[in-house]
């Protein structure tokens, strides 16, 4: 008598077996699985109680399949566990004690988390951090076999090494600023105190910018227009000085404009001795007054000048005390701006007081109210008509529309750009005002803080800018030829 055959794949239960086993033969009792490593492939056969038990998390709802062996997950979702096993650290889902692979990636972390792509010398502290990163993961190779998350960090670092064009060999980082930070890199000691603190947060930057009539933007941020005529120091602290000499730009007139700039950087320690930078009009030159373009010694230099065009465009990066420098000429006059660390901005002496940057101009000598316009006391007697002509060359109208083709945005750059053409009549100071914001977008460490718009004290809408501008301008046109 023949035995009807059962009918395979009856099983009610999420898993099936994957190979033709004898029909009669009656499955074997479950028994406990062997202790084996967390994953035993690369993403070919899962196996192991942590990827269960994450699968679970994973898949809401989902039955635990009582044999993991014979259930591997599809290749998606795989992917997402291994990640996760490599950034979650709950219940028995841990990676084996000798694999070190999280302790590199957070290591890199730590040593990238200070570094600025706008900061000079990122490319190099990036491959630095890089090569440390592969140091690391090459020590801990043998222990991390078979462990997805290690291999993915392995490819990661392949990338960007190829992405950043780094050299396999060379000198690394080290998480251990005590013994091998760098003196003559401000951000790798500002680091090492940060990590003596446990202090993650990187340090804070300030910018200060002066271009045209002069217009002045102070490191609190604070926009002025001010006289300032002859010799006045911008910058005066333990480390750096800046002075600027500013001249009369038309004769009759208050407005003046930069025609000299000279800038101190001070000896520090064994990085560099002190170094004189000096630009007059028609003579920006790509040296300091001694002839040199760098200071301090080694391959990396700890203070340096770079030409970006020639006689008409320079920059300097101190390194060692993490300070740009940008100085221009537009037409016969000179632009600066400073990017500097707060720290370091605010080192100086009682007697050090009289800085621009960082108290901005005197009252006597502002042009403006003191409240971020070009702007003057609207009791003043208005021209006639919004187009009389406050210099030969210019009405309010034709400045408007010439500032605005380099600005679109009507911040206080454009009202500045609009300002100087109608008390100079030269064009230069448009281009001026348009290089002074792509320094500050290029120099300034907060975004959302490099435009500024002219408040009004009589309520005036936002909206309303163009006709609050020509009022403001109007007005400020008169006190300065008065």
């Amino acid at each position: 008598m023949m035995r009807k055959k059962r009918k395979r794949g009856a099983s009610s239960g999420p898993c099936r077996s994957h190979g033709p086993g004898p029909a009669t033969a009656p499955a074997p009792p479950p028994s406990p699985e062997p202790t084996r490593p967390a994953w035993t492939g690369m993403g070919l056969r899962a196996a192991s109680s942590c990827a269960a038990a994450a699968a679970l998390a994973a898949a809401a709802g989902a039955e635990q399949c009582p044999r993991p062996r014979l259930c591997p997950p599809p290749l998606a979702l795989l992917l997402l566990l291994l990640l996760s096993l490599g950034l979650l650290h709950a219940g028995d889902c841990q990676q084996p004690a000798q694999c070190r692979i999280q302790k590199c990636t957070t290591d890199f972390v730590f040593l990238t988390s200070n570094l600025n792509s706008a900061i000079d010398g990122f490319d190099s502290e990036f491959c630095k951090a890089l090569r440390a990163y592969a140091g690391c993961t090459q020590r801990t190779s043998k222990a991390c076999r078979g462990n997805l998350v290690y291999h993915s960090a392995v490819l990661g670092i392949s990338d960007l090494m190829s992405q950043r064009n780094c050299s396999k060999d060379g000198p690394t980082s080290s998480t251990n600023p005590e013994v091998t930070h760098d003196p003559c890199n401000y951000h790798s000691h500002a680091g090492a105190r940060e990590h003596r603190g446990g202090d993650q947060n990187p340090p804070n930057y300030l910018f200060c910018g002066l271009f045209g009539d002069p217009h002045l933007r102070t490191f609190k941020d604070h926009f002025q227009t001010c006289k300032v005529e002859g010799a006045w120091p911008l910058i005066d602290n333990n480390y750096l000085s800046v002075q600027v000499t500013n001249v009369p730009v038309v004769p009759g007139s208050s407005a003046t404009a930069t025609d000299k700039i000279t800038i101190i950087f001070k000896a520090h320690r064994e990085c560099t001795d002190q170094k004189v930078y000096q630009a007059v009009t028609d003579d920006l030159p790509a040296a300091f007054v001694d002839g040199s373009t760098s200071g301090g010694d080694g391959d990396i230099k700890s203070l340096r000048i770079v030409e970006r065009e020639s006689g008409r465009y320079v920059e300097m990066h101190a390194r060692y005390i993490g300070t740009t420098v940008f100085v221009r000429q537009l037409g016969r006059y000179l632009t600066l701006a400073v990017r500097m660390p707060e720290d370091l901005a605010m080192s100086y002496e009682e007697s050090q007081d009289l800085q621009l940057c960082v108290n901005g101009c005197p009252l006597s000598e502002r042009i403006d109210d003191g409240q971020g316009q070009v702007s003057a006391i609207l009791g003043h007697s208005l021209p006639h008509t919004s187009s009389a002509q406050a210099w030969p060359g210019y009405t309010l109208e034709t400045a408007n529309a010439q500032c605005h083709e380099k600005m679109p945005v009507k911040d206080i750059y454009f009202q500045s750009c609009v300002f100087d053409l109608l008390t100079t009549g030269d064009a230069n100071f448009t281009a001026a005002a348009h290089s002074a914001l792509e320094d500050v977008a290029a120099l300034h460490p907060r975004k959302e803080r490099w435009h500024i718009f002219p408040s009004s004290g009589l309520g005036t809408p936002r909206g309303d800018s163009h006709l609050s501008v020509s009022l403001g301008l109007a007005c400020s046109i008169l006190i300065v030829f008065l």
